[in-house]
């Protein structure tokens, strides 16, 4: 088990799937929250779920509670960096149920405390919720959310920001779209 604690990212809109992902089933989970957050702790010792609602999920879970009325992933981070006590901390979205302990284990290990942040990537596109995120990078959230301002991939491109390249596509699926929720579970229940 890793000793850094992983952070679900579950508080965003869904505009794209029409409904808010999740708290879709999946999995033989009767929300895509509770698999991720199930899943993730059989591999970190820590295991919570960034939510602006957590009497939304239908499971007990370790919330750490994003109060801004902001729908970015800054004010999430800013809320976790408030709230964990920690140095560092894994993070994946909630619409990423395919990366797998593999990947984790390899992100793990190619991180260290001279970079801000260690991130997978896949067919060149940095995936910015499937990585390690050091407290370094508290102040440049602060001021980002300060500023109004909530373009993570300039932040992650103009700091210590160090990728690490998958070829599996499949792995970083995103549950965007219907359609994508439709595949993943038609994927899910071929590998298992």
């Amino acid at each position: 088990m890793f000793s850094i604690p992983c952070v679900v990212f579950a508080g965003g809109k869904s505009s794209r799937m029409g409904e808010d992902k999740s708290l879709l089933p999946f999995g033989g989970y009767s929300t895509l929250g509770e698999f991720q957050y199930r899943r993730l702790q059989k591999i970190f010792s820590q295991v919570y779920i960034s939510t602006k609602n957590p009497e939304k999920f239908p499971f007990e879970a370790d919330c750490i509670v994003d109060e801004s009325d902001l729908f970015a992933p800054t004010a999430g981070f800013v809320s976790i960096y408030r709230q964990l006590d920690a140095e560092c901390f894994f993070v994946l979205g909630v619409d990423m149920p395919f990366v797998d302990e593999k990947i984790i284990s390899a992100v793990m290990e190619a991180d260290s405390d001279k970079v801000d942040a260690t991130l997978a990537q896949v067919d060149g596109e940095m995936e910015s919720l499937c990585g390690i995120y050091h407290r370094s990078l508290q102040p440049h959230f602060e001021k980002m959310l300060r500023q109004n301002k909530h373009k993570l991939r300039r932040l992650l491109e103009e700091t210590n920001t160090q990728q690490i390249t998958f070829t599996d596509k499949r792995a970083f699926l995103n549950l965007n779209r219907p359609s994508e929720y439709q595949k993943a579970k038609e994927l899910y229940d071929i590998i298992n």
